[in-house]
């Protein structure tokens, strides 16, 4: 006598697709998010770090502004950082009154803000599932710096 309750047959493939599915959405996901946040952290440390060498090798004031803009806005490009969500600091060290200055160390600091992939922007979830990067470089400023 068969019982109907204990025949398994063919259900082994329909387990296999079921559970490959649920294991393999997850982790293509997973590479699409970690993929997006090491562009944004490669995109940020390079901002950070050309702009401030951009605007310790300028040879005055106007020259590092315009040049500090300028290689911003290429790597802001390059690299499809959304400009909006882009901050940027600048700070010399010492503190003096005009930065850069001679002699001074100029710190750049780079902030975004990363969006998980296919999250929607309804109610603000893109907002409040973004994961904030940042960055930051240090350039020393020649000590005859404005003097040419």
């Amino acid at each position: 006598m068969k019982n109907d309750l204990v025949d398994d047959e063919g259900s082994a493939a329909l387990e296999f697709v079921v559970v490959g599915v649920l294991l393999l959405v997850p982790l293509v996901y997973l590479v699409l998010t970690l993929g997006a946040v090491q562009e944004q952290t490669l995109g940020a440390e390079a901002a950070a770090r050309h702009t401030a060498r951009v605007i310790g090798q300028a040879e005055s004031a106007q020259a590092a502004s315009a040049s500090g803009d300028a290689v911003l806005a290429n790597v802001m490009r390059e690299y499809g950082m959304d400009a909006d969500a882009v901050q940027v600091g600048i700070a010399c060290s010492p503190a003096t009154t005009s930065c850069p200055s001679a002699g001074a160390t100029v710190v750049v600091t780079v902030r975004t803000r990363v969006s998980l992939p296919f999250m929607p922007p309804i109610f603000g979830l893109d907002d409040l599932a973004a994961i904030p990067v940042e960055a930051q470089a240090a350039q020393k400023v020649s000590r005859l710096w404005g003097s040419g």
